[in-house]
């Protein structure tokens, strides 16, 4: 890495816990900064710090004076160093496919060569080849319909994230949503409260406002 390049290394914790395995941010920053790295200067960033100190940071590695950036997904978005030609994503596996599209993103934003390096243990990568879409795409859609494909869309409508696959429609038939949509539309026009006898069972699936979790 010539001095003039910028790196990223990414960890999905900010902390060790007792309840997650895995590599955390605040620990590998000090072993880095002491034992791999000496001679550069490394800067640590993560959801937890106050805005003023992650800016004070994010503006010194833009500017130089950090070499090598330590960070959570904090930086997965918004962030523009042009010289940050290196990511390395340890525990890529943690990640969901979009995040890790986002991440990477982070880099090649310049003129030099660019790379990102996703770390995963063996045993995941014989059981597990989702990370190769990240290899095969750069589109970000793709990326996206193969990480809800696998991940499944979950509870829409409440609290769950993901989970088991829709049993009626495919998400990414664009068509039939849009038609499903003007199909809603009419007719809550013409039965705005649903009282039609015809309607009956759909007016029994109806969620109430209570049932909704707080997305707030």
């Amino acid at each position: 890495m010539c001095i003039r390049d910028r790196a990223y290394i990414i960890y999905p914790l900010v902390e060790e816990s007792e309840n997650s395995t895995g590599l955390a941010a605040t620990s590998e920053y000090e072993r880095l900064q002491n034992e791999v790295f000496p001679d550069l200067t490394l800067g640590l960033v993560h959801g937890r710090m106050n805005s003023a100190d992650k800016d004070g940071v994010m503006q010194a590695f833009y500017e130089g004076e950090i070499h090598i950036l330590v960070s959570t997904t904090v930086i997965e978005v918004g962030v523009n160093v042009p010289n940050a030609t290196i990511m390395v994503v340890e525990n890529a596996p943690r990640f969901g496919l979009s995040q890790l599209h986002q991440l990477r993103g982070r880099v090649g934003r310049g003129a030099h060569q660019s790379y990102c390096v996703l770390i995963s243990d063996k045993a995941f990568l014989t059981t597990d080849d989702r990370l190769s879409i990240l290899e095969e795409t750069n589109d970000g859609f793709e990326v996206a319909r193969v990480d809800l494909a696998r991940r499944g869309a979950g509870d829409l409508l409440r609290l769950q994230q993901s989970g088991g696959h829709l049993e009626m429609a495919d998400m990414m038939d664009l068509q039939l949503i849009e038609e499903a949509q003007r199909a809603a539309r009419a007719l809550l026009d013409q039965d705005p409260m649903l009282r039609a006898p015809e309607h009956a069972m759909l007016a029994d699936k109806v969620i109430e406002p209570e049932e909704y979790g707080d997305i707030s």
